[in-house]
């Protein structure tokens, strides 16, 4: 186990379990040339998952991913085993089971008298401890995380994860294999969520914070997610799609392995959907209505309106040249004035800000400008479709209509949120960015590592720490520290990494 080069294709590579996940992986090795042994508890069903992988490679021939005689035998490198001495010859052992520590590390265990003690076991666990699996072996040093995503055969990352115990070399040789299988891994410690499932947690919680303050309603917070955001699919469809049992549970074991930490706290809203089992789509209720004939329905929007005022644009900011873009090609006539206060633009008596996580209401006072309009952040606001904005408790109506009028002259859908801090978008990004700084500032894993497992492994637009340096890494910090002090949480507090990149005036990729 000295070696850090990609397993070779001669050597035989062992997949128990052989639901969607462990078929996918028992997948990739048949199609990188590996000879694969499939096992499962429950009869026949290696066999059938073999028949099943088998007419996935034909099916790949047909639309001409692979050529025949390839499909033929990636397919004939597959065999179905009925018992755990079968396994012997295998170099890698993967195990795709139920989520039980206590079933893992038997497997494990009883293993090590089978298997060769070169032989490497890669567990597939998405949120159990890899240093826990592996405290039961004579050889813990031989386990490493080898966590897949679904679907397997088209997700790109492979997170590998070392528990207290894991070899070097072993996760090195892990790293090189997935390499050489076509997928793109990281280097992940086993702490809880490993960088995905920890990461993403904010995802879903600032949605599900914003929906229990009555920010707007689900469909609008998505569509803003989405349309402004970037993101593939909003939080509530997403964890409708997931299922609220799956992703409930995922967030309470993250919550309780990090003892009760406030950044990962469950919500009431989901505890309700699980009491009731509404798990989203594959119950037909959850956030939306799955049943037949139920209609999902359409985010707000403001109603449109003729732009008769004139339009001033402050200063050479991204989001300014965007407005000035939007609102040239849209034939709408403005005038550019130098930067004032951190406007961006102003129409009749409504000054436009973005969001720095403060509620309009608080920076209206605190400005002295009454008729303050906050929009929220977009990924790119030349392209975005949607913005949200919110306006403050003193803010005239006419004030709050003509700041409508100027973003729909520029092109976007506008969704009035209720005066929240930091609106959906920015504080979605903003702790984001500061769970994956934290867990690279514990050492879980390397900036790149966290930029690009959030990019393969949940589709985000962009990296949150890469997102971070493009919105300003002092402008993520003011947010945070704007929502703390506006809730006063512990929730947004500052990671060290994001707090030492502002001292330093330097981007956290630097």
């Amino acid at each position: 186990m000295s070696t850090s080069s990609a397993l070779s294709t001669t050597q035989v590579v062992a997949v128990i379990g052989t639901g969607a996940m462990g078929a996918g992986i028992a997948q990739i090795a048949a199609a990188a040339g590996h000879p694969v042994k499939l096992l499962d508890a429950r009869p026949d069903a290696a066999a059938r998952a073999v028949a099943g992988i088998r007419a996935q490679f034909v099916k790949m021939a047909e639309k001409g991913k692979l050529t025949a005689e390839a499909a033929t035998a990636a397919g004939g490198r597959l065999i179905a085993v009925e018992h755990a001495t079968d396994l012997a010859d295998a170099a890698l052992v993967v195990e795709a089971i139920v989520e039980n520590l206590e079933a893992k590390q038997k497997l494990y265990a009883d293993l090590e008298s089978i298997v060769a003690v070169d032989c490497i076991f890669g567990t597939n666990t998405s949120s159990i401890s890899v240093t826990a699996i592996g405290a039961a072996l004579k050889n813990p040093e031989r386990l490493a995380g080898l966590h897949f995503f679904n679907p397997a055969p088209l997700m790109a990352l492979v997170e590998i994860v070392s528990g207290l115990a894991t070899d070097q070399a072993v996760a090195d040789t892990l790293f090189a294999t997935a390499t050489a299988w076509g997928k793109t891994p990281v280097h992940a410690k086993s702490t809880p969520g490993f960088i995905v499932n920890r990461v993403a947690r904010p995802y879903y919680a600032e949605a599900l914070r914003l929906a229990q303050e009555g920010a707007a309603d689900y469909a609008t917070i998505d569509a803003v997610l989405r349309e402004a955001g970037g993101f593939r699919m909003g939080p509530f469809e997403l964890m409708d799609m997931i299922g609220h049992d799956v992703n409930f549970a995922v967030t309470n074991s993250v919550w309780r392995a990090f003892y009760n930490d406030q950044r990962f706290l469950p919500s009431l809203i989901q505890q309700e959907l699980v009491d009731a089992g509404f798990y989203g789509k594959k119950t037909g209720r959850g956030f939306y209505d799955y049943r037949e004939g139920a209609v999902k329905p359409l985010p707000a929007s403001e109603a449109r309106q003729k732009c008769s005022e004139k339009i001033s644009l402050f200063g050479e900011s991204t989001v300014t040249n965007a407005l000035a873009s939007r609102l040239q090609a849209a034939q709408a006539a403005f005038d550019r004035q130098p930067a004032s206060d951190g406007r961006i633009a102003s129409i009749g008596n409504a000054v436009l800000f973005i969001t720095d996580g403060r509620s309009a209401t608080q920076r209206a006072a605190e400005s002295g400008i009454a008729n303050t309009v906050l929009i929220d952040l977009a990924l790119d606001y030349t392209r975005a479709t949607r913005l949200a904005i919110a306006t403050a408790e003193q803010c005239a109506p006419e004030a709050r209509t003509a700041a409508i009028v100027l973003l729909q002259a520029a092109g976007f859908a506008v969704s009035h949120f209720a005066d929240v801090p930091g609106l959906a978008v920015m504080r979605t990004v903003a702790m984001l960015a500061n769970e994956a700084a934290d867990a690279v500032n514990q050492g879980v894993c390397s900036v790149t590592a966290a930029d690009s497992a959030m990019r393969l492994g949940v589709n985000y637009p962009q990296g949150p720490l890469a997102w971070a340096d493009q919105v300003g890494v002092e402008n993520i910090c003011n947010v945070l520290a704007n929502l703390g002090a506006g809730y006063g949480e512990d929730r947004y507090r500052i990671s060290p990494l994001i707090q030492r990149a502002v001292f330093a005036a330097r981007n956290i990729h630097d």
